[in-house]
């Protein structure tokens, strides 16, 4: 389910299930650049966290890692965030994750997506980074997106948006 975590304004574009998700290429910890054509043929999961090794953070990233229902359906996961390749190994190394880490330092792409921007956090609003997630099926077209993630089932929740979908078009 598409939820929002903030109204939509003119300059953050959503997009819609069905719609080619912008391109990109990234550099990831691992020191090659990602991009979405590298994985045409595959579902993508794209998460957009605020910072690694962080409580919410590390659970979200952990969560992705043990989730059974999220590896039986064989979706490529990336992580993105605006940390440096330093905190990404760093991070990656502490908790065995199996996937790539990404980096927007800028916060350009993540800004094109909407995942970037005014936020509210205990009553204050600042510019930030909103832990959103994306799934892109192997054609390039969103799937779905959660634009206000509560970690707490989130992966297995992520898993089951790939297998209705894959139902979907069986």
């Amino acid at each position: 389910m598409t939820t929002p975590d903030a109204p939509e304004t003119p300059d953050t574009p959503r997009l819609q299930p069905g719609e080619a998700f912008p391109a990109f290429a990234l550099p990831g910890a691992d020191g090659k650049t990602h991009a979405l054509a590298d994985y045409a043929g595959k579902y993508v999961v794209l998460y957009v966290y605020p910072k690694a090794d962080t409580p919410g953070c590390t659970k979200e990233a952990c969560d992705f890692r043990d989730s059974a229902p999220l590896r039986a359906v064989g979706a490529a996961i990336l992580g993105l965030s605006r940390d440096d390749a330093g905190s990404h190994t760093a991070f990656a190394e502490k908790y065995s994750l199996p996937f790539p880490l990404l980096s927007d330092p800028d916060a350009t792409f993540m800004k094109e997506i909407g995942s970037f921007g005014p936020k509210t956090l205990y009553g204050k609003t600042s510019d930030g980074v909103k832990r959103q997630t994306f799934v892109i099926d192997p054609e390039g077209k969103l799937v779905k997106s959660w634009l206000a993630v509560k970690v707490e089932g989130h992966a297995d929740a992520v898993a089951a948006a790939i297998e209705a979908d894959r139902v979907r078009h069986a």
